[in-house]
């Protein structure tokens, strides 16, 4: 079954999440790395990564005995057309979203985000 449109909402509500994401811009991490930043237990970062499963945008694979997270952008695909139907928004350029990620959490902003690269 495919994500709902409020499974992605929900789980783009989340600032945790959402730096989760930005991180992931950059390559797929290891979930111990993915947690490294955060002030949280690795149980914690677990149930975000599973929501972040769960509405599609990323993805997750046991690689030996490391479990690996990818990005999946093309779920905000139909956040983006859902959005383009009120005409007052372009489609998602993710890495227009990554540089407004950055700015606007910048102690989470993987290095280089603001760089521009």
């Amino acid at each position: 079954m495919s994500p709902t449109l409020d499974q992605v909402f929900a789980a783009l509500a989340d600032p945790t999440r959402r730096s989760i994401l930005t991180m992931l811009l950059e390559d797929d991490m290891a979930v111990t790395d993915v947690a490294e930043p955060f002030e949280m237990s690795l149980a914690a970062i677990s149930k975000h990564l599973t929501v972040l499963t769960a509405a599609g945008l990323i993805s997750q694979e046991k690689r030996g005995r490391v479990k690996w997270c990818k990005l999946e952008p093309d779920a905000l695909k139909a956040a983006s057309v859902w959005m383009q139907g009120f005409g007052q928004f372009e489609p998602v350029n993710l890495d227009a979203f990554e540089r407004f990620l950055a700015l606007e959490l910048p102690d989470t902003a993987p290095p280089g985000a603001l760089d521009g690269d």
